[in-house]
């Protein structure tokens, strides 16, 4: 027989560590959106946005991971039902529990899986990109042996926001994991 007084911290162990996961993965799920939003509208009004050389495969890998962020919310938002469930009569089994914390913390390591890569496209196109740049500080800079000028190009803030944006998601998930992990060890703990 459970014994209630455990079975009772474990639905407020639920429930609270439910919200907690719930509300950050939430708040920086929101920085995520805004950041995307403003790097397309921004990088469109950006001369020379084609410069970019590889952001493209970076921010659809991180608009990706955002994607399974939001089903980890829609799983912190059931462990929340779950632990209000726990405490009533009619209560889930251990099993059904632990699966649902379960599917939580998968989501967030293919969320952690997609959000890596995506740094790693992001951070080698921007490491080409300032490879790239024409030695000096002053613009346009005749190079001997070159057809014509080359303009130097320094990575600009919109470029450095789409790295933001891939490393929220990638904190978001990280969160989720840590919570996700910490429920099932509650979960399965002796008493």
């Amino acid at each position: 027989m459970v014994d209630t007084l455990d079975l009772q911290r474990m639905a407020d162990a639920l429930r609270r560590m439910g919200w907690v996961r719930f509300w950050i993965q939430l708040a920086l799920g929101v920085v995520v959106v805004g950041v995307l939003l403003f790097n397309n509208i921004g990088g469109r009004l950006v001369a020379n946005a084609d410069r970019s050389l590889g952001l493209g495969p970076g921010l659809s890998i991180t608009t990706l991971s955002f994607l399974v962020l939001l089903w980890s919310l829609w799983q912190s938002w059931l462990v929340v039902r779950c632990g209000r469930a726990l405490a009533s009569p009619v209560r889930p089994s251990r099993g059904e529990t632990s699966g649902l914390v379960k599917r939580g913390l998968m989501a967030d390591l293919i969320g952690l899986t997609l959000a890596s890569v995506g740094y790693q496209s992001l951070a080698g196109s921007l490491f080409l990109q300032a490879s790239l740049q024409a030695p000096g500080l002053f613009g346009p800079m005749a190079v001997p042996g070159a057809r014509g000028p080359i303009s130097s190009f320094p990575i600009t803030s919109i470029e450095m926001l789409s790295v933001l944006s891939n490393t929220q998601v990638l904190f978001a998930h990280l969160i989720g994991l840590i919570i996700s992990l910490w429920l099932l060890q509650r979960i399965y703990r002796k008493s």
